[in-house]
């Protein structure tokens, strides 16, 4: 353990997933805490000995290994180190998350956002990616989109050209099965049912040639808005669902891929891919130049940004950390569990908020495994996102995670900022002798 007195200074940073899972002793799989009939912390849990240390001063969970003597050993049967249990302090875990998540204070933190200002991109459209509202086109050819766009306006004219010939065809064929239905069912269809029947195949015309007007003015508006997108435009579900639709249907009419013109993503991963592909020394050029060429808010606008790109640059950190893989886990002794009279538990609300993320990241793991529908995994995503955003900062929610009584639950920054908070409370203000303090009064 570090001695303290010497410390002179803290610096704080943007920490990379290497040195999260550095920090870390183990991994948190479980959601649960204590087993509460042996009152032992439950292996993988968020107060797993086995990653965070022994309870009990230089004794392994099992009691296989007890006293000093057996220092630094690490128990074959329970996987418990033998050392002090002060450990339990300062040993950190980790959760591997499913999906990665972005970081709450680099998207909603202290305005203007860091996120949002790197990407130059408003932080309202960055939520609407990131919460899986939008998607962002992350990649577009804009060439290849030129060389194929007169193909696809000829193969739309000609889809409307025969439009009605279609529409005829499939009449025809619906016709033909009504009859057939007719036919097979003379001697048992009363007057009402073939009735009922005929009304039956009128309206599914109708519904026909109602969904095939449809899709081709879709792929009208659809080969509009292709002509003209842009690289970080948002679309919505229905506008990329089109333009897909209309890649696909082309790519099978012209035989050709044009999968690759258009590439869209949603989620804190498509924000990754993004931050990625950032090059600090070539964005710090341009930002500087923008700088001696530029006047009013424009130049106001990029001054803030070159600011976060020398931020980057001196702290030798790289912009797309903000995103998270790994949530680290607080060691136990810092958000403990204590039992009261009667049998019951006290606990910290972290342990709330870990578990919240815990349940949810094992819940995304499954259904990624059973491979279900891309709206079921987009709705999962989002909630791992919220659960994190609560751990990280639950007032900065619509609504915020609350406990029993509606209580708001304390997430790490609640327990940091604030005259309450650790800085002010425990490292700054300290009680010295011979202190006071005088107050004038009027008085005769």
């Amino acid at each position: 353990m570090a001695d303290i007195s010497r410390i002179k200074a803290l610096k704080i940073g943007l920490a990379s997933p290497d040195d999260i899972r550095a920090w870390s002793f183990g991994e948190v799989k479980k959601p649960e805490t204590i087993n509460y009939r042996t009152f032992k912390p439950e292996r993988d849990g968020l107060f797993c000995e086995r990653i965070f240390g022994p309870t009990r001063d230089w004794e392994c969970s099992c009691g296989r290994y007890k006293r000093v003597k057996n220092k630094g050993i690490r128990c074959e049967r329970c996987g418990v180190e033998v050392t002090r249990a002060r450990v339990r302090r300062e040993r950190m875990g980790h959760i591997e998350l499913a999906a990665p998540v972005c970081h709450l204070w680099y998207l909603k933190g202290q305005p203007p956002s860091p996120l949002g200002l790197l990407l130059d991109i408003s932080p309202r459209q960055l939520e609407k990616v990131i919460y899986f509202t939008n998607y962002m086109v992350i990649d577009i050819d804009r060439a290849g989109i030129e060389q194929n766009l007169g193909d696809l306006q000829r193969m739309v004219e000609e889809a409307k050209r025969n439009f009605d010939a279609e529409i005829e065809r499939v009449f025809l064929e619906l016709d033909a099965r009504l009859e057939r239905e007719l036919k097979e069912g003379a001697d048992t269809l009363t007057e009402q049912q073939i009735a009922e029947r005929v009304r039956m195949y009128e309206s599914r015309k109708e519904s026909e040639r109602r969904e095939r007007a449809r899709l081709l003015e879709e792929m009208e508006k659809a080969i509009e808005r292709l002509a003209k997108l842009q690289r970080y435009e948002l679309l919505d579900e229905s506008s990329w669902q089109a333009i897909e639709q209309l890649l696909i249907t082309g790519a099978r009419r012209l035989q050709r891929d044009l999968r690759p013109l258009v590439r869209v993503g949603q989620g804190a991963e498509a924000i990754r891919e993004l931050l990625r592909e950032i090059d600090l020394e070539k964005l710090d050029r341009e930002l500087r130049e923008e700088i001696s060429k530029t006047q009013g808010t424009r130049r106001a606008r990029a001054i803030k940004r070159l600011e976060i790109v020398e931020a980057f640059k001196n702290s030798k950190t790289r912009p797309e950390w903000m995103i998270l893989d790994a949530v680290p886990v607080l060691p136990p002794e810092l958000r403990p569990m204590v039992q009261l009279d009667g049998g019951r538990f006290a606990t910290s609300d972290l342990n709330d908020l870990y578990r919240r993320i815990v349940n949810r990241n094992n819940r995304l793991r499954k259904i990624m495994e059973i491979r279900a529908p891309k709206s079921i995994l987009n709705s999962e995503k989002r909630l791992l996102q919220e659960a994190v955003d609560a751990l990280i900062d639950n007032t900065k929610r619509s609504k915020p995670v609350t406990g029993t009584g509606g209580r708001p639950l304390k997430s790490l920054s609640d327990m940091l900022k604030g005259k309450e908070g650790r800085f002010r409370k425990n490292l700054l203000g300290k009680r010295v002798d011979y202190s006071g303090r005088s107050v004038i009064v009027v008085g005769p």
